[in-house]
């Protein structure tokens, strides 16, 4: 049974993480939208959806730790700022015709994730470890230089992300997928508000005028946002780490092929290079992780969300 287990959360890791991969069609699908505009309806629906989903589960009492704990409530909302920087910058990148950007700054991820664990936490590596995160400050010199600039998209995706699992790594992980998705959506749902109205006053908004499909697809971002971190969830409760670790690369291929095969983007060589070096220092992380394979467990689920 624990085997039987065992596959049935890698199954599902597999179908969060290429609901995860897949999410640049979904949101080129949304144009003519504006990153902004896609941003307040995802947190909005997202947010309704998990208060639905609380009211019938009668699961509200946790909610009274946000106030009785300065500082987790303090957490909620650095970490809800963090990952709505994080989403505005893919959505505007995906519609913006650069998702293979996006893509390299997933890739950049868990080389960030790991360098702020050195700087902020004060965390030893291994030699590997050092290695790897050395070739992926070199990819990172690479492409500034043969760019003559530096890029913005990965490096900002990469930061924000790996900021917001030092975030939750910092305050605890004090609350369940659900519970934190509604608390980090709560506290942005104001500032979405007035987006919206900002955008409605100005012109801007495309929720009502482009068809009943376009207005489902914006209100279908709610569940396109809970359905893969539920999914995520469930497979982290079943599989051991290095399992999670290895399976979060689906992603950002994904975001890869969907660039460069379906939305039409173009990859120059130069590009293809940074990818390989970033590629080199991810194989050298991966092996280091399976030489030193931990103990199950279950990893940070709200450190997760593309």
């Amino acid at each position: 049974m624990p085997r039987d287990d065992e596959r049935r959360g890698t199954v599902y890791g597999l179908l969060a993480y290429a609901i995860w991969g897949a999410f640049p069609l979904y949101f080129a699908a949304l144009k003519p939208a504006g990153a902004w505009e896609i941003l307040s309806h995802r947190i909005l629906w997202t947010l309704l959806l998990c208060a639905l989903v609380l009211l019938v589960r009668r699961d509200l009492a946790w909610a009274r730790q946000l106030w009785q704990r300065p500082r987790l409530g303090l957490g909620v909302t650095a970490a809800a700022l963090l990952i709505a920087t994080n989403w505005v910058i893919y959505v505007a990148a995906v519609i913006g015709g650069k998702t293979t950007e996006a893509a390299l700054g997933y890739f950049l991820n868990p080389i960030v994730t790991v360098a702020l664990g050195v700087v902020v936490l004060r965390e030893r590596l291994r030699p590997l470890q050092w290695v790897a995160v050395a070739i992926g400050a070199l990819a990172a010199i690479y492409l500034s230089i043969a760019a003559r600039s530096v890029p913005l998209i990965p490096v900002s995706l990469a930061m924000s992300f790996g900021l917001y699992g030092l975030v939750k790594k910092k305050v605890g992980a004090s609350l369940e997928a659900m519970h934190s998705l509604a608390a980090e959506t709560a506290v942005l749902a104001p500032v979405a508000l007035v987006m919206l109205a900002v955008l409605t006053a100005r012109g801007d908004t495309t929720f009502t005028t482009h068809g009943g499909v376009h207005t489902a697809l914006l209100v279908a971002a709610g569940v396109a946002t809970a359905i893969p971190l539920l999914l995520f969830a469930a497979a982290a409760r079943r599989v051991p780490l290095v399992t999670i670790g290895l399976l979060q690369f689906i992603t950002p291929v994904l975001q890869l092929l969907c660039g460069v095969l379906l939305l039409g983007e173009h990859l120059s060589g130069t590009r293809w290079i940074g990818f390989g070096i970033v590629w080199v220092a991810l194989a050298v992380l991966s092996y280091d992780s399976l030489r030193n394979l931990p103990r199950r467990g279950r990893p940070d689920v709200e450190a997760v969300l593309p």
